[in-house]
C-alpha cells in the first residue's frame, strides 16, 4: 500500500510545484498501517471467508489499469513520444540502463504469472458442478489472457508517452493528469494490494499451520480453538485458534519489517518474480504434464524442455537485473525507509 499512497503524495506535490519538481514521499507510517490491516484480515481462516475482498481487489485492478492506460495514451497523443525510449527534450538512457529496466519490467510481469502457489487454494473455494478443475482451467485462461493484454497495452502506452523516463508505477509519472483521476487510480491500487496480499498469504498461512500441526500434534496451544460470531460475514462465525493468531501475526510482521528494510517496490517484485516464475509456473507444471501424459522423448518433449530452459534463462537474467537495481537504489537512497518505485 505504501507505494500507491506515496504516489498520491507525489501527485499532490507535482500539482503544487510542477511536473519537474523533486517530490519525495517517505512511507514508514504507511507501511506500518498496511501491516496492521493485514494482521486483521489474516485472521480469517481462508480465502472462502473473504470472497468479497477478492472481488473488490479484482474490480480495483481493472479500474486503475484502465485509468493508467487511458492517461498514458492521452499523454502520448497530446505531448508526443515514441517506442524508441526517448521523448522530445529528454536525455537518452544508456544501453546498460535500458537493459536493466527491461529485465526489471520482465520480473514485474513474471510476478503476475506466479499464481501456481494459490491455484489449488482458489480451486478449493469453488463449488461443483461443473467440476472445479474445468472451471479453474477456464478462469486461468481468461485471467492470463486479460493480464497479458493489459501488461502489453499499459507497458507500450506508458513507454511511448514517457520514453526511458517512464517510472515503474506509471501512475507516479510527472505530468500525468488530471491529478484527481490519478489519485483515484492510486486509491484503487491501494485496495487491490490489500486483497492481493491475502490471496498470496493465505496459502502460505495454511502450509505453515499444517506443518506446525503435524510437528506438534498433541500440543494444547495448537489444538485449542474458539468459535467467534462475526456479523455481515458469509458463514456468520469463524473458528479462532490462538496459535494461528500468533503465527499469522508474526508472519505479517516479518513481511512488514522486510518491506521497511528494502522499500524498493518494483525491484523487489522483479526479484520475487525471478525466483518464483520458473520453478512454480514453468518447470513443475511442465514436468507434471510430461509425467501425467507419459510423453516420451520426441518433438513435443524437446519443445517442452526448450520452453523450460528459455524461461529459466529469463528468470536468471531478471534476477540479475533486479538485484542490480536494488544495489543501485541503495547507493543513491539517503533514507532506507523511503519507498522507491
Amino acid at each position: 500500500m505504501c507505494a500507491p499512497r506515496s504516489a498520491i503524495r507525489q501527485s499532490n506535490c507535482f500539482r503544487r510545484s510542477g511536473a519537474g519538481a523533486h517530490c519525495d514521499a517517505p512511507g514508514t507510517v504507511l507501511m506500518l498501517a498496511f501491516g496492521v490491516v493485514q494482521v486483521v484480515l489474516s485472521q480469517f481462516p481462508g480465502l472462502e471467508h473473504i470472497t468479497w475482498l477478492s472481488v473488490v481487489a479484482a474490480v480495483m485492478s481493472f479500474a486503475y489499469s484502465f485509468i493508467g492506460l487511458g492517461l498514458s495514451v492521452g499523454q502520448w497523443v497530446s505531448h508526443g513520444g515514441g517506442l524508441g525510449g526517448r521523448i522530445a527534450g529528454a536525455a537518452a538512457a544508456s544501453p546498460t540502463r535500458k537493459l536493466w529496466n527491461v529485465l526489471l519490467a520482465l520480473g514485474n510481469i513474471a510476478f503476475a504469472y506466479t499464481f501456481a502457489e494459490v491455484l489449488i487454494e482458489i480451486q478449493d473455494t469453488l463449488k461443483s458442478p461443473p467440476p472445479e478443475n474445468r472451471t479453474m482451467k477456464k478462469a486461468a485462461m481468461y485471467g492470463i489472457g486479460a493480464t497479458t493484454i493489459f501488461y502489453i497495452s499499459v507497458g507500450c502506452a506508458g513507454y511511448a508517452a514517457f520514453g526511458s523516463d517512464a517510472p515503474g508505477n506509471i501512475l507516479t509519472a510527472g505530468g500525468l493528469g488530471p491529478f484527481w483521476l490519478v489519485d483515484i487510480a492510486n486509491m484503487c491500487l491501494i485496495l487491490h494490494l490489500i486483497g492481493a496480499y491475502q490471496v498470496y498469504a493465505q496459502p502460505i498461512f495454511a502450509s505453515v499451520e499444517r506443518w506446525a500441526a503435524s510437528r506438534w500434534p498433541e500440543a494444547k496451544f495448537i489444538s485449542s480453538a474458539y468459535t467467534v460470531s462475526i456479523p455481515l460475514m458469509q458463514r456468520g462465525s469463524v473458528t479462532v485458534a490462538p496459535y494461528k493468531l500468533v503465527l499469522r501475526t508474526v508472519l505479517v510482521a516479518a513481511t512488514t519489517v522486510v518491506a521497511l528494510m528494502i522499500p524498493f517496490f518494483n525491484a523487489v517484485l522483479g526479484l520475487l518474480g525471478a525466483f518464483s516464475f520458473w520453478p512454480l509456473t514453468v518447470y513443475f507444471p511442465i514436468s507434471m504434464h510430461i509425467a501425467q501424459d507419459k510423453i516420451t522423448r520426441g518433438t513435443k518433449w524437446y519443445l517442452l524442455q526448450a520452453l523450460s530452459m528459455v524461461c529459466l534463462m529469463i528468470s536468471v537474467a531478471v534476477g540479475i537485473g533486479s538485484v542490480t537495481d536494488i544495489v543501485d537504489s541503495l547507493k543513491v537512497s539517503s533514507n532506507p525507509l523511503k519507498t522507491v518505485s
